[in-house]
């Protein structure tokens, strides 16, 4: 039996049913979520309290604990807390410390997926609440502005839709934060494939900051992977005029062997 399906065929095989099912099932969880509000994001069962998600789902998640403080990457099970890694001690970076409560692993990684590169604002709602309760009311406070990391223009508008500001926008709002910009100097390369060097290097003076900044600036971003894009833009925070930077994100990429 062959089934047409637009363009593509697919093959009445064992294989290809599966695939199909596993499509349908996709579609049809995104569906519900969208639905089903009250439900948990993750596993749709009756949320806690007001939060989207239920307590099981969110003890499983994949918090960053524990992890470097300069650069939040994360550390092995049972490493010293508050113990930088090796990179950080040999290059440490231009921000002071990071805040990036959640490991890009498991259900965030598709959370995030789907706030990315589909827009879903449940989703982008899940990862703000997440990252609010990953942080301190002190920490929350302590920067006098923040900033999102700026996508080029071109890149924005071939998405057509700012993760980052989108984040910072709500933050900064619901925690009487000021949002300053800043924007990138070219259209740099994709950092999707290059190691840990070939990211600093392709982001080396690829923002500025117009203006003079407050003394306490934070940086926000969806994802932090070497921390290169959040150092290129520590630095040109600093040249205008911040005397403290820190680091903000929903979560780290777990890095193999550096």
């Amino acid at each position: 039996m062959l089934v047409k399906s637009g363009d593509n065929d697919i093959q009445g095989t064992p294989e290809g049913q599966v695939s199909w099912l596993r499509s349908l099932w996709h579609g049809l969880d995104a569906t519900l979520r969208q639905a089903l509000p009250g439900r948990c994001s993750f596993c749709l069962a009756p949320g806690e309290r007001d939060r989207p998600w239920c307590e099981a789902c969110f003890e499983s998640l994949p918090w960053n604990l524990p992890a470097c403080p300069n650069c939040a990457e994360p550390q092995p099970p049972g490493s010293l807390a508050g113990k930088r890694c090796g990179h950080c001690l040999t290059r440490p970076p231009l921000f002071i410390r990071s805040r990036v409560p959640l490991r890009y692993e498991d259900e965030v990684a598709r959370l995030m997926q789907r706030f990315k590169f589909h827009a879903s604002p449940r989703a982008g709602n899940v990862l703000l609440e997440l990252f609010e309760l990953g942080l301190s009311p002190e920490a929350l406070a302590w920067p006098e502005a923040l900033i999102p990391v700026p996508l080029h223009p071109r890149r924005a508008r071939e998405r057509g839709f700012d993760q980052a500001d989108w984040l910072a926008r709500r933050l900064a709002s619901r925690h009487g934060l000021a949002l300053t910009r800043a924007q990138r100097r070219q259209h740099t390369r994709s950092q999707r494939g290059l190691d840990r060097a070939e990211r600093y290097r392709n982001l080396r003076g690829g923002f500025v900051v117009k203006g003079t900044l407050p003394s306490r600036v934070a940086l926000l971003d969806d994802v932090m992977t070497t921390g290169a894009t959040l150092d290129a833009l520590a630095q040109a925070c600093l040249a205008a005029g911040a005397r403290e930077v820190e680091a903000w994100a929903v979560a780290r990429t777990p890095l193999a062997g550096g």
